[in-house]
Protein backbone atom coordinates (compact mmCIF):
# COMPACT_ATOMS: atom_id res chain seq x y z
CA UNK A 1 0.00 0.00 0.00
CA UNK A 2 1.18 3.28 -0.76
CA UNK A 3 1.17 6.02 1.42
CA UNK A 4 -2.02 8.70 0.65
CA UNK A 5 0.57 11.88 -1.19
CA UNK A 6 3.45 9.98 -2.77
CA UNK A 7 4.87 10.36 -5.34
CA UNK A 8 4.97 6.52 -7.17
CA UNK A 9 2.26 5.60 -9.92
CA UNK A 10 -0.91 3.94 -8.82
CA UNK A 11 -2.72 1.38 -10.38
CA UNK A 12 -5.54 1.69 -8.05
CA UNK A 13 -7.14 3.64 -5.27
CA UNK A 14 -9.51 1.73 -2.90
CA UNK A 15 -12.73 3.98 -1.08
CA UNK A 16 -13.98 2.86 1.79
CA UNK A 17 -16.75 4.27 2.96
CA UNK A 18 -17.45 3.39 6.62
CA UNK A 19 -20.59 4.04 8.98
CA UNK A 20 -19.76 3.21 12.58
CA UNK A 21 -18.30 -0.66 12.32
CA UNK A 22 -14.51 0.22 13.44
CA UNK A 23 -14.19 -3.61 13.63
CA UNK A 24 -15.61 -4.98 10.14
CA UNK A 25 -13.46 -2.00 8.83
CA UNK A 26 -10.41 -2.98 10.72
CA UNK A 27 -11.18 -7.00 9.40
CA UNK A 28 -11.65 -5.24 5.82
CA UNK A 29 -8.18 -3.33 5.94
CA UNK A 30 -5.84 -6.29 6.84
CA UNK A 31 -7.85 -8.33 4.19
CA UNK A 32 -6.89 -5.89 1.55
CA UNK A 33 -3.43 -5.63 2.60
CA UNK A 34 -3.03 -9.75 2.16
CA UNK A 35 -4.95 -9.92 -0.66
CA UNK A 36 -3.15 -7.55 -2.81
CA UNK A 37 0.69 -8.45 -0.58
CA UNK A 38 3.57 -9.92 -4.00
CA UNK A 39 1.14 -8.79 -6.29
CA UNK A 40 2.92 -5.94 -7.49
CA UNK A 41 0.49 -3.76 -7.47
CA UNK A 42 0.79 0.00 -6.19
CA UNK A 43 -2.61 1.00 -4.78
CA UNK A 44 -3.57 3.92 -1.91
CA UNK A 45 -6.92 3.55 -0.06
CA UNK A 46 -9.06 5.78 1.11
CA UNK A 47 -11.71 5.78 4.13
CA UNK A 48 -14.77 8.27 4.30
CA UNK A 49 -15.80 8.46 7.38
CA UNK A 50 -19.50 9.25 7.57
CA UNK A 51 -19.67 10.78 11.25
CA UNK A 52 -19.20 7.37 13.07
CA UNK A 53 -19.30 7.67 16.96
CA UNK A 54 -17.56 4.56 17.92
CA UNK A 55 -13.89 5.45 17.71
CA UNK A 56 -13.06 4.39 13.93
CA UNK A 57 -10.93 7.09 13.35
CA UNK A 58 -8.90 6.60 16.04
CA UNK A 59 -8.38 3.18 15.12
CA UNK A 60 -7.69 4.16 11.52
CA UNK A 61 -5.23 6.78 12.85
CA UNK A 62 -2.92 4.54 15.34
CA UNK A 63 -3.04 1.24 13.38
CA UNK A 64 -3.63 2.18 9.78
CA UNK A 65 -1.56 5.67 9.20
CA UNK A 66 -0.80 5.15 5.50
CA UNK A 67 -4.88 4.71 4.67
CA UNK A 68 -6.01 8.85 3.92
CA UNK A 69 -8.78 9.41 6.35
CA UNK A 70 -11.17 11.68 5.30
CA UNK A 71 -14.10 12.88 8.41
CA UNK A 72 -17.27 14.05 6.71
CA UNK A 73 -19.04 15.80 9.83
CA UNK A 74 -22.22 14.78 9.36
CA UNK A 75 -23.30 10.71 7.93
CA UNK A 76 -23.42 11.66 3.77
CA UNK A 77 -24.51 8.35 2.86
CA UNK A 78 -23.37 6.36 0.34
CA UNK A 79 -22.97 8.17 -2.73
CA UNK A 80 -22.51 10.95 -1.15
CA UNK A 81 -19.14 9.50 0.83
CA UNK A 82 -18.13 8.20 -2.07
CA UNK A 83 -18.67 10.89 -3.79
CA UNK A 84 -15.55 13.43 -1.35
CA UNK A 85 -13.03 10.62 -2.40
CA UNK A 86 -13.78 10.18 -6.02
CA UNK A 87 -13.77 13.90 -6.50
CA UNK A 88 -10.04 14.03 -5.45
CA UNK A 89 -9.18 10.99 -7.51
CA UNK A 90 -10.89 12.92 -11.00
CA UNK A 91 -8.52 15.68 -9.41
CA UNK A 92 -5.58 13.77 -9.64
CA UNK A 93 -5.19 13.62 -6.35
CA UNK A 94 -4.49 10.50 -6.31
CA UNK A 95 -4.77 10.09 -9.60
CA UNK A 96 -5.39 5.98 -10.94
CA UNK A 97 -6.56 4.47 -13.33
CA UNK A 98 -8.78 2.14 -11.77
CA UNK A 99 -11.17 2.98 -8.82
CA UNK A 100 -12.60 0.24 -6.16
CA UNK A 101 -15.37 1.15 -4.35
CA UNK A 102 -15.69 -1.38 -1.30
CA UNK A 103 -18.09 -2.02 1.87
CA UNK A 104 -16.20 -1.77 4.93
CA UNK A 105 -18.18 -5.34 5.83
CA UNK A 106 -16.08 -7.02 3.15
CA UNK A 107 -13.16 -9.26 3.21
CA UNK A 108 -11.33 -10.20 -0.40
CA UNK A 109 -10.10 -13.60 -0.61
CA UNK A 110 -6.63 -14.73 -2.08
CA UNK A 111 -5.99 -12.64 -4.69
CA UNK A 112 -9.42 -11.45 -5.65
CA UNK A 113 -8.52 -7.82 -5.92
CA UNK A 114 -5.57 -8.58 -8.38
CA UNK A 115 -7.93 -10.72 -10.46
CA UNK A 116 -10.10 -7.85 -10.91
CA UNK A 117 -7.49 -5.48 -11.69
CA UNK A 118 -6.43 -8.52 -14.40
CA UNK A 119 -9.89 -9.04 -15.88
CA UNK A 120 -9.91 -5.37 -16.45
CA UNK A 121 -7.15 -4.62 -18.03
CA UNK A 122 -8.04 -7.92 -20.56
CA UNK A 123 -10.73 -6.09 -21.83
CA UNK A 124 -10.58 -2.46 -22.24
CA UNK A 125 -14.12 -2.23 -23.07
CA UNK A 126 -15.25 -3.02 -19.21
CA UNK A 127 -16.01 -0.07 -16.99
CA UNK A 128 -17.41 -1.65 -14.34
CA UNK A 129 -16.04 -5.36 -12.94
CA UNK A 130 -17.75 -7.21 -10.01
CA UNK A 131 -17.01 -9.83 -7.77
CA UNK A 132 -18.63 -12.83 -6.67
CA UNK A 133 -20.03 -12.20 -3.13
CA UNK A 134 -20.05 -14.94 -0.48
CA UNK A 135 -21.59 -14.93 3.18
CA UNK A 136 -19.32 -15.80 5.84
CA UNK A 137 -20.78 -19.55 5.68
CA UNK A 138 -19.46 -19.51 1.90
CA UNK A 139 -22.21 -20.13 0.14
CA UNK A 140 -23.01 -17.71 -2.96
CA UNK A 141 -24.50 -14.07 -2.00
CA UNK A 142 -27.08 -12.87 -5.20
CA UNK A 143 -25.07 -10.10 -6.65
CA UNK A 144 -25.60 -10.19 -10.11
CA UNK A 145 -28.98 -8.18 -11.97
CA UNK A 146 -30.53 -6.87 -15.21
CA UNK A 147 -31.82 -3.81 -15.26
CA UNK A 148 -35.34 -3.21 -13.69
CA UNK A 149 -38.75 -3.79 -15.60
CA UNK A 150 -41.40 -1.76 -14.63
CA UNK A 151 -43.15 -5.63 -13.05
CA UNK A 152 -39.83 -5.90 -10.58
CA UNK A 153 -40.71 -3.22 -9.42
CA UNK A 154 -43.94 -4.36 -8.12
CA UNK A 155 -42.87 -7.71 -7.77
CA UNK A 156 -38.71 -7.25 -5.60
CA UNK A 157 -38.75 -7.67 -2.32
CA UNK A 158 -42.08 -7.15 -1.55
CA UNK A 159 -44.70 -8.94 0.11
CA UNK A 160 -45.85 -9.74 -3.57
CA UNK A 161 -42.55 -11.40 -3.46
CA UNK A 162 -42.94 -13.77 -0.59
CA UNK A 163 -46.68 -14.74 -2.03
CA UNK A 164 -44.45 -16.33 -5.09
CA UNK A 165 -40.76 -15.95 -4.36
CA UNK A 166 -39.41 -17.53 -7.71
CA UNK A 167 -41.80 -15.46 -9.94
CA UNK A 168 -40.75 -15.00 -13.20
CA UNK A 169 -39.57 -11.50 -12.85
CA UNK A 170 -37.41 -11.59 -9.89
CA UNK A 171 -35.70 -14.44 -11.52
CA UNK A 172 -35.07 -12.97 -14.37
CA UNK A 173 -33.89 -9.63 -12.70
CA UNK A 174 -31.52 -11.90 -10.68
CA UNK A 175 -29.92 -13.75 -13.41
CA UNK A 176 -31.41 -16.72 -11.40
CA UNK A 177 -30.85 -18.84 -14.81
CA UNK A 178 -26.96 -18.06 -15.32
CA UNK A 179 -24.52 -20.10 -13.71
CA UNK A 180 -22.99 -18.51 -10.52
CA UNK A 181 -19.72 -19.71 -11.84
CA UNK A 182 -19.15 -18.29 -15.50
CA UNK A 183 -18.15 -14.59 -16.30
CA UNK A 184 -21.01 -13.05 -17.55
CA UNK A 185 -22.13 -8.77 -18.35
CA UNK A 186 -24.93 -7.95 -16.61
CA UNK A 187 -26.99 -5.02 -16.21
CA UNK A 188 -25.75 -3.99 -12.43
CA UNK A 189 -24.02 -5.65 -9.58
CA UNK A 190 -24.64 -4.99 -5.96
CA UNK A 191 -22.09 -2.26 -4.73
CA UNK A 192 -20.29 -3.95 -2.04
CA UNK A 193 -17.25 -4.47 -4.40
CA UNK A 194 -16.95 -2.69 -7.90
CA UNK A 195 -14.08 -2.09 -9.63
CA UNK A 196 -14.76 1.29 -11.79
CA UNK A 197 -12.31 2.43 -14.92
CA UNK A 198 -11.44 6.12 -13.33
CA UNK A 199 -11.84 7.05 -17.55
CA UNK A 200 -15.33 5.66 -17.70
CA UNK A 201 -16.27 7.83 -14.17
CA UNK A 202 -15.24 11.35 -16.04
CA UNK A 203 -17.54 10.23 -18.70
CA UNK A 204 -20.25 9.01 -17.19
CA UNK A 205 -20.43 11.27 -13.99
CA UNK A 206 -20.16 10.80 -10.21
CA UNK A 207 -23.09 8.92 -8.00
CA UNK A 208 -26.13 10.72 -7.87
CA UNK A 209 -26.93 12.17 -3.88
CA UNK A 210 -30.68 12.09 -4.18
CA UNK A 211 -29.82 8.11 -3.55
CA UNK A 212 -28.70 8.42 0.29
CA UNK A 213 -28.68 4.48 0.50
CA UNK A 214 -30.19 1.98 -1.92
CA UNK A 215 -30.46 2.23 -5.86
CA UNK A 216 -27.45 4.50 -5.79
CA UNK A 217 -25.25 1.85 -7.42
CA UNK A 218 -27.91 0.94 -9.81
CA UNK A 219 -28.82 3.98 -11.12
CA UNK A 220 -24.69 4.81 -11.22
CA UNK A 221 -24.38 1.54 -13.37
CA UNK A 222 -27.22 2.63 -15.58
CA UNK A 223 -25.08 5.63 -16.84
CA UNK A 224 -22.06 3.69 -16.89
CA UNK A 225 -23.21 0.96 -18.99
CA UNK A 226 -23.67 3.24 -21.73
CA UNK A 227 -19.54 3.95 -21.67
CA UNK A 228 -18.70 -0.01 -21.40
CA UNK A 229 -19.51 -3.04 -20.40
CA UNK A 230 -20.53 -4.19 -16.67
CA UNK A 231 -19.15 -7.58 -16.19
CA UNK A 232 -19.58 -9.95 -13.19
CA UNK A 233 -16.04 -11.76 -12.51
CA UNK A 234 -16.67 -15.64 -9.86
CA UNK A 235 -12.37 -15.73 -10.11
CA UNK A 236 -12.36 -12.74 -7.61
CA UNK A 237 -14.53 -13.70 -4.36
CA UNK A 238 -15.67 -11.57 -1.82
CA UNK A 239 -17.09 -12.21 2.25
CA UNK A 240 -19.85 -9.94 2.12
CA UNK A 241 -21.31 -9.52 5.70
CA UNK A 242 -24.06 -7.57 4.51
CA UNK A 243 -25.79 -4.40 5.87
CA UNK A 244 -23.94 -3.88 8.50
CA UNK A 245 -24.39 -0.39 8.92
CA UNK A 246 -27.69 0.03 7.90
CA UNK A 247 -29.18 -2.37 10.40
CA UNK A 248 -28.24 -0.14 12.90
CA UNK A 249 -31.19 2.28 11.95
CA UNK A 250 -34.06 -0.05 11.29
CA UNK A 251 -36.84 2.38 10.35
CA UNK A 252 -34.25 4.44 8.06
CA UNK A 253 -33.38 1.53 6.45
CA UNK A 254 -36.86 0.57 5.54
CA UNK A 255 -37.26 4.63 4.81
CA UNK A 256 -34.15 4.91 2.62
CA UNK A 257 -34.87 1.88 0.64
CA UNK A 258 -38.47 3.11 -0.63
CA UNK A 259 -37.41 6.40 -1.35
CA UNK A 260 -34.65 5.35 -3.21
CA UNK A 261 -37.05 2.34 -5.11
CA UNK A 262 -39.24 5.67 -5.74
CA UNK A 263 -37.12 7.73 -6.96
CA UNK A 264 -35.39 5.60 -9.22
CA UNK A 265 -38.75 4.78 -11.24
CA UNK A 266 -39.35 8.27 -11.70
CA UNK A 267 -36.25 8.40 -13.83
CA UNK A 268 -36.82 5.52 -15.15
CA UNK A 269 -40.05 5.15 -16.46
CA UNK A 270 -41.61 8.68 -15.50
CA UNK A 271 -43.87 10.38 -12.86
CA UNK A 272 -46.92 8.31 -13.49
CA UNK A 273 -45.37 4.99 -12.74
CA UNK A 274 -43.64 6.53 -9.98
CA UNK A 275 -47.53 7.36 -8.67
CA UNK A 276 -48.55 4.22 -9.36
CA UNK A 277 -45.65 2.78 -7.27
CA UNK A 278 -46.12 4.65 -4.75
CA UNK A 279 -49.83 4.23 -4.19
CA UNK A 280 -49.00 0.49 -4.49
CA UNK A 281 -46.76 0.29 -1.22
CA UNK A 282 -48.90 2.77 0.84
CA UNK A 283 -51.53 -0.35 0.41
CA UNK A 284 -48.55 -3.11 0.79
CA UNK A 285 -47.67 -0.98 4.44
CA UNK A 286 -51.14 -1.25 5.54
CA UNK A 287 -51.69 -4.69 4.78
CA UNK A 288 -47.65 -5.34 6.54
CA UNK A 289 -49.44 -3.58 9.78
CA UNK A 290 -52.82 -5.51 9.54
CA UNK A 291 -51.09 -8.68 9.28
CA UNK A 292 -48.71 -7.47 12.39
CA UNK A 293 -50.83 -6.66 14.37
CA UNK A 294 -53.21 -10.08 14.00
CA UNK A 295 -49.91 -11.81 15.13
CA UNK A 296 -49.37 -8.99 18.09
CA UNK A 297 -53.13 -9.91 18.68
CA UNK A 298 -52.47 -13.63 19.25
CA UNK A 299 -49.23 -13.41 21.80
CA UNK A 300 -46.55 -13.94 18.89
CA UNK A 301 -43.30 -12.79 19.64
CA UNK A 302 -44.71 -9.53 20.66
CA UNK A 303 -42.12 -7.11 21.06
CA UNK A 304 -40.88 -7.85 17.55
CA UNK A 305 -44.52 -7.08 15.95
CA UNK A 306 -44.35 -4.25 18.27
CA UNK A 307 -41.49 -3.02 16.91
CA UNK A 308 -42.30 -3.84 13.21
CA UNK A 309 -45.69 -2.24 13.27
CA UNK A 310 -43.81 1.40 14.36
CA UNK A 311 -41.31 1.09 11.47
CA UNK A 312 -44.03 0.34 9.25
CA UNK A 313 -46.32 3.53 10.69
CA UNK A 314 -42.85 5.75 10.10
CA UNK A 315 -42.43 4.49 6.73
CA UNK A 316 -46.25 5.44 5.68
CA UNK A 317 -45.98 8.65 7.41
CA UNK A 318 -42.89 9.49 5.12
CA UNK A 319 -44.59 7.84 2.27
CA UNK A 320 -46.99 10.46 2.19
CA UNK A 321 -44.62 13.57 3.27
CA UNK A 322 -42.84 12.38 0.21
CA UNK A 323 -46.03 12.36 -2.05
CA UNK A 324 -45.04 15.64 -4.04
CA UNK A 325 -41.51 14.75 -4.43
CA UNK A 326 -42.64 11.40 -6.45
CA UNK A 327 -45.42 12.18 -8.20
CA UNK A 328 -44.63 15.97 -9.26
CA UNK A 329 -43.70 16.55 -13.27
Amino acid sequence: MIKHGHSTALDLVIIIVSWNVRELLRRCLVAVERSLAGSGRHYAVIVVDNASHDGSARMLRDEFPQVALIECGSNLGFAGGNNVALRQVLAGKPAAPYCLLLNPDTEPQGDALAQLLATMEARPDLVVCGPQLRYPDGSVQSSRRRMPTRASFFWESTPLEQLWPHNPWVRAYRCEERPDDAMQEVGWLVGAALLVRTAAIQKAGLLDERFFMYSEELEWQHRLGRVGAVVYAPVARIVHYEGKSSEQAVAARYINFQRSKLLLARMMYGWYFAALLRAFLLVIYRYEIVIESGKLLLGHRRALRQQRIGVYQIVLRQLHADALFYTWR
